[in-house]
């Protein structure tokens, strides 16, 4: 952990809200002038703090309302099998989310995809890539909220 202080945290919780702002803006609002401003945020890009800048899209909008929480059970645990399902993980654009969990599920993935027959797809593509020994769906009824981490 890098340690931060109240403007790093000031200005990471405004790029988290709307990472389009100007360095000027951000600069203001932090109290600050652009040029140390901008040295922070380079600081904590090249530490790894930032790893990204993106734009949050509405799902729905994009003709992707369906999320699917898929809890993934495996028997093997090798390296190589490790491998292989990372790799499958990364080639399969539905899945927009992946965790290794501990406890009685193995990896928790996050998949979006128009409707049930796209998931479908979807599930047929993820157990011809990878022996699995379990696969577990849970469909998303409402997203109750996203947001920016609790900085």
């Amino acid at each position: 952990m890098i340690d931060l202080d109240n403007i790093d945290r000031a200005i990471l919780r405004l790029l988290a809200a709307d990472c389009s702002l100007s360095l000027n803006d951000i600069a203001d609002k932090v109290g600050l002038t652009a040029t140390p401003c901008w040295k922070r945020i380079k600081r904590m890009e090249e530490v790894g703090v930032i790893t990204g800048r993106v734009a949050l899209l509405d799902a729905d909008k994009l003709g992707l309302p369906v999320s699917v929480f898929v809890s993934v059970e495996t028997s093997d645990h090798s390296a190589e099998w490790l491998a292989k399902f990372a790799e499958a993980v990364q080639k399969i654009p539905e899945i927009v989310g992946a965790w290794r969990m501990s406890g009685d599920v193995d990896y928790l993935l996050h998949v979006v995809v128009p409707d049930i027959s796209a998931y479908d797809s979807f599930y047929r593509k993820l157990i011809g890539m990878v022996p699995l020994r379990n696969v577990s769906s849970r469909f998303a009824m409402e997203r109750m909220k996203t947001g920016a981490l609790p900085i």
